[in-house]
């Protein structure tokens, strides 16, 4: 496990500036909005260094006088971190902001920040942190309950007022009804995974049209390992070997009315019951897992479903398969890979999410993944500085245009309807993909340390895209509905206490039982019963009756 430490005093004029021994300005400004007023603390004057006194949605924020920040770091392996990237210098010239970072390796990330956190280290600023993480911090008070200070956060507050966002906001609230982790705002719900085909195999099959639903995909896979006998399965699939096939379970789960692989969660809200089930022992479940079972039982699908990345790829690059897992992005790591084996003409693409029998949905929720702030913060003498810089750049337009895009002139250019070209020697993604520089590695934009919600805005997020990809990205918007957001159960210290000790060993053993169902080890038609009373005997029943109780009360 590496940790490094980075202090970051920005360029000319701010080197040896130390924020913290400044003088205290006058009199704060009074908040300007909020999303809540519930248990509102006023910030005083102490700690109201470098803010500014007239901060609302659509100013751009500009520290009255040079601050230093700390930022717990999560250093991404495609794009190392480093010192003299543009968004960290424009930060300093233009918003007057530098940082102390610490640094962690992506793979250590989870782990070493929940140490840094329960040692009472925690930075300012905690990067790339998911719903549900902060809930086991909460008790120790070492995060900040930032909706006490969300009066002070007007674009964020403008954000969930305008998308409508506030029952899902509530949903974030503990025990204690406070908020603990600041999400990434989406406009429009995430959509960026599915399955990519080879088309030339499946135009030798006669198939020319996307499937509608996934008993048809079952069928195109079928009559594409029929037409191609080379292949060793129409379909070996990615992302297996921490969750087994947890892009494709996710991918189908909400069309099948529930949650499966990556996003599998033990709680499933029932909505005409209007309570939670157990999501693993639902017929709903169970038909997703039995159809899945189905196609490794007609050869059509990879039994190695713990294969790694580079096996599955690989599998697909060589001809032995003819789809694979996938999102937006990799579309390009395929093609690359293609092109590097000699082939670079061989036709891939991502199918449109195939129906269900529960239609034609998306999952619920329109967060993604956020940051958190830490306690002591509330009593630096930035503190107010440090919120208003936050809602800035996460959260105001101006904010996650630069955090995306990085600076007109330098990064990209924009013409008078307001259209975004990336620089020719500058590439992101599929965008530009052969150009020399890269906007995430060479520049520090479109980084999600500072982008979480990769671009916010569905203007935003639509820029940045070649045109296949906003095409396709248009495509699932436009013609699937999104899920609701089930209701909060709000947990007191004693439930989140029993329900954690039974949530990891209940999802272990449902991905255990989920895999041997898939591949032949155990029966559905035989063995499902039994499974029911195992997870049962692990404590499903204990699980939901607490988790309807507290949703009850």
């Amino acid at each position: 496990m590496t940790i490094t430490r980075h202090r970051l005093a920005g360029l000319a004029g701010l080197a040896g500036v130390a924020a913290f021994a400044v003088a205290l300005t006058a009199c704060s400004s009074a908040p300007t909005g909020g999303t809540d007023a519930t248990d509102a603390v006023t910030i005083d004057d102490a700690q109201s260094v470098g803010a500014m006194e007239d901060f609302d949605a659509g100013t751009t924020f500009k520290a009255t006088e040079p601050v230093e920040f700390s930022l717990m770091y999560r250093d991404h392996p495609g794009y190392p971190v480093k010192n003299d990237w543009s968004v960290f210098q424009h930060l300093a010239d233009d918003n007057n902001v530098s940082f102390s970072r610490t640094d962690i390796p992506m793979s250590d990330f989870e782990q070493k920040k929940s140490l840094l956190i329960g040692s009472g280290e925690a930075s300012d600023i905690i990067s790339v942190s998911y719903s549900g993480s902060e809930t086991k911090f909460v008790s120790g008070g070492a995060i900040l309950p930032v909706s006490d200070y969300f009066a002070y956060m007007p674009n964020f507050s403008e954000k969930v007022e305008k998308w409508g966002l506030k029952d899902e906001l509530d949903n974030r609230r503990q025990a204690d009804e406070k908020i603990y982790l600041l999400p990434g705002l989406r406009e429009t719900p995430n959509v960026e995974y599915s399955v990519a085909i080879r088309e030339d195999l499946w135009e030798k099959a006669g198939i020319t049209e996307d499937p509608e639903t996934w008993e048809e995909f079952a069928e195109q896979l079928a009559k594409v390992q029929e037409a191609n006998p080379e292949l060793a399965y129409a379909m070996s699939d990615r992302w297996t070997d921490s969750t087994p096939l947890g892009s494709l379970l996710n991918v189908m789960g909400p069309n099948y009315g529930t949650a499966a692989g990556w996003q599998y969660a033990n709680t499933w809200y029932d909505e005409d019951a209007e309570e939670y089930v157990f999501t693993g022992t639902t017929d709903e479940y169970r038909d997703l897992v039995s159809d899945v079972a189905g196609l490794v039982e007609d050869g059509l699908l990879d039994p190695e479903i713990t294969q790694s990345d580079d096996q599955a790829t690989q599998k697909f690059i060589s001809g032995q398969s003819a789809a694979i897992s996938s999102n937006t992005q990799t579309l390009t790591e395929y093609r690359t890979k293609f092109a590097d084996a000699g082939q670079p003409d061989v036709p891939i693409r991502l199918i449109s999410i195939p129906a269900g029998p529960a239609g034609s949905n998306l999952a619920s929720g329109r967060f993604t993944s956020g940051l958190m702030l830490s306690s002591d913060a509330a009593d630096k003498p930035y503190f107010k500085a440090l919120l208003q810089f936050v809602d800035w750049l996460y959260y105001s337009d101006e904010g996650i245009e630069f955090a995306q895009w990085g600076v007109e002139g330098e990064t990209y250019t924009k013409d008078a309807d307001g259209t975004r070209t990336l620089k020719e020697d500058i590439g992101w993604s599929a965008v530009n993909s052969g150009a020399p520089k890269k906007l995430n590695a060479d520049f520090g934009y479109s980084n999600g340390v500072f982008l979480p919600a990769n671009g916010s805005s569905k203007e935003l997020l639509l820029s940045l895209m070649t045109e296949e990809v906003a095409a396709w990205t248009a495509e699932q918007l436009d013609s699937k509905k999104q899920l609701p957001v089930p209701p909060a159960p709000l947990l007191d210290e004693i439930e989140l206490e029993q329900t954690s000790l039974l949530q990891t060993q209940l999802t272990d053993a449902v991905h255990a039982a989920t895999a041997a169902f898939i591949t032949g080890q155990r029966s559905i038609d035989t063995d499902w019963d039994a499974y029911v009373a195992e997870i049962e005997g692990l404590g499903s029943t204990q699980l939901i009756d607490t988790i309807n109780t507290a949703l009850n009360r």
